[in-house]
């Protein structure tokens, strides 16, 4: 990456986002910028004031409100940073609507996809052309977003998909969840199984147009499992938190891909967990937490 890097991380007030801009802040240079957005315009503010006053803060650190939601803003911020600064060396997609158990996965459906989904797509497509060489668009995600999570009848919506028909799929999903019909056509109740392998298939599509160049320019689009991290919003869905890191703890292997010099041309487009690709046609459906949820 080039001198005087700017560095962005939506979803970044508190959790694992606000850890991930305390290390980018901590690791870059002084004449570096790290962007801090969030949809609150005070926590915004404050949480970008108290990054900028830790002690092993060396970049720059701003706020930008962005409601994720907003796809137009989306777009709009990164048309403002690509004429201020001619693009950025790294984002993060981070953000995450929260969900508890006893909550109706229904009902908060259409929140849930908007921030999860329909954003990363945004981010993809705003952010994806304006990355400079060299640098990094991370998404967060988890290792439920590999395909082998979905009911294997839902299979062929994702794999090998382009970012048109992901979108297409999602879309479809939330209209099954308000028909009423998603359990009958395999989707579990669960919306984050579908969700995340969504995000990792948006990934996978935008990544495998650009490999060839994205590899011979060292470029790195890839989707990210911090593994479980101790915050409010993961908490409530786990009996068992022994195993459960900090989020500053959870950031360090995010950083490392960042901040890594010549990234293994297996990782382009793939779900990273501590540096290593999980395959996308892994895992079994999770019906132990559809039996939870509340319809």
């Amino acid at each position: 990456m080039t001198a005087s890097r700017i560095a962005l991380v939506t979803g970044a007030n508190q959790g694992l986002g606000r850890a991930l801009v305390e290390g980018l802040a901590a690791r870059m240079q002084p004449d570096d910028l790290v962007l801090l957005t969030g949809r609150n315009p005070q926590r915004v503010s404050e949480a970008a004031r108290e990054v900028a006053q830790l002690p092993g803060t060396r970049a720059r650190v701003e706020g930008r409100v962005l409601d994720v939601t907003d796809t137009g803003a989306i777009g709009r911020l990164a048309d403002e940073l690509s004429a201020q600064h001619g693009g950025l060396d790294v984002v993060i997609s981070n953000a995450v609507a929260r969900v508890l158990p006893e909550e109706s996965q229904a009902a908060r459906a259409d929140e849930f996809i908007d921030v999860s989904n329909t954003a990363t797509h945004a981010i993809l497509r705003s952010f994806g052309p304006i990355l400079r060489p060299g640098g990094r668009l991370l998404v967060v995600a988890s290792s439920l977003g590999t395909l082998g999570h979905l009911d294997p009848r839902l299979h062929d919506l994702f794999d090998g998909a382009d970012l048109e028909q992901v979108e297409n799929a999602v879309e479809s999903w939330r209209t099954a969840i308000h028909n009423r019909t998603a359990e009958e056509a395999g989707w579990p109740r669960w919306l984050n199984v579908p969700s995340k392998v969504a995000q990792v298939a948006a990934v996978r599509a935008v990544a495998a147009e650009r490999r060839e160049r994205d590899l011979a320019d060292d470029t790195l689009i890839a989707s990210v499992c911090p593994g479980m991290v101790g915050t409010a919003t993961s908490r409530p869905w786990f009996s068992d938190y022994s195993h459960a890191q900090s989020p500053s703890d959870a950031a360090r292997a995010v950083l490392d891909l960042v901040f890594t010099e010549h990234i293994d041309p297996a990782l382009h487009g793939e779900l990273i967990r501590f540096g290593k690709p999980l395959p996308w046609h892994d895992g079994t459906p999770p019906v132990e937490q559809d039996r939870m949820l509340t319809p």
